[in-house]
């Protein structure tokens, strides 16, 4: 027992040295979650990866780009509060300045064109800027006639900025055709959760379509579905492990071995 007045040691544990997993609830030493590439040693539960995490794990050398195009408010949209202070929240809390990040970078020995999502910043939704950049990016990849690789983790169209999102998803399909048309390969990643307009648009376009274990992957969530077509869902519905199953995606990869597994791939596909 403390006795009154005396300091507590716990106290002394300074912030972020420990993280709890969702899944299991057990206290993991943070050092040790990340020498475990953000995979609870307990249950195998995946943490969430930042944009800037992600981008350094896949590449050896990563330059961004259009970090410049900033998102507006071009429907002035107010719901719990007003969109452009959502913006501005968002933008403190993660660092970023949208929810997507994009650059050129070096994968083993190949210049590639990579994207990566991040679910952190509004769930990773699909604004006109995201799909802005994603847009730029593929147009780099064919002008440097450089391979793409985007990792997706998003809820999908942002709902504030209404149809000029939804207009995202033909943008990001039109010029993931032109990529095809320029005969270079492009790896689609799906990381958990993958949904929505993107699940819709790019993040289901790639040559091969890696994911990473129990992803929860899909359009619509479960329950409008099953409302809409008054039919009990399968077990494990939309998760990476059913979607592979049924012919959806191509493979599923651990975390640990997605670098080395692009690597090979890319390989692969330079030959071909």
């Amino acid at each position: 027992m403390i006795k009154a007045g005396a300091s507590n040691p716990a106290s002394k544990v300074p912030l972020g040295v420990w993280e709890k997993c969702s899944s299991c609830q057990q206290l993991i030493y943070r050092k040790k979650l990340i020498d475990n590439d953000y995979i609870c040693p307990q249950c195998g539960k995946y943490f969430y990866l930042d944009a800037e995490k992600r981008a350094s794990m896949l590449t050896d050398s990563f330059e961004r780009i259009d970090e410049n195009i900033l998102p507006e408010d071009p429907l002035k949209f107010t719901d719990s509060k007003p969109y452009k202070d959502k913006l501005k929240e968002q933008q403190k809390k993660t660092r970023m300045c949208e929810a997507v990040l994009t650059g050129l970078g070096k994968i083993g020995d190949f210049d590639t064109a990579l994207g990566v999502l991040d679910f952190n910043f509004m769930g990773g939704s699909m604004g006109s800027v995201v799909g802005e950049r994603i847009t730029i990016l593929i147009e780099k990849a064919v002008e440097k006639r450089f391979p793409l690789v985007i990792v997706s983790a998003s809820g999908g169209a942002r709902m504030q900025e209404g149809i000029f999102s939804l207009m995202q998803m033909a943008k990001t399909s039109a010029a993931i055709a032109r990529l095809k048309k320029a005969r270079l390969p492009y790896i689609s990643i799906l990381t958990h959760p993958t949904t929505g307009g993107v699940s819709a648009s790019f993040a289901f376009l790639g040559d091969i379509i890696i994911a990473e274990p129990l992803a929860l992957i899909g359009f619509a969530g479960p329950r409008v579905i099953e409302q809409t077509i008054k039919t009990k869902l399968p077990e494990g519905f939309q998760t990476a492990e059913f979607l592979l199953e049924k012919g959806m995606i191509d493979m599923i990869v651990p975390r640990p071995e997605l670098k080395s597994t692009l690597i090979k791939l890319l390989t692969y596909l330079k030959s071909e």
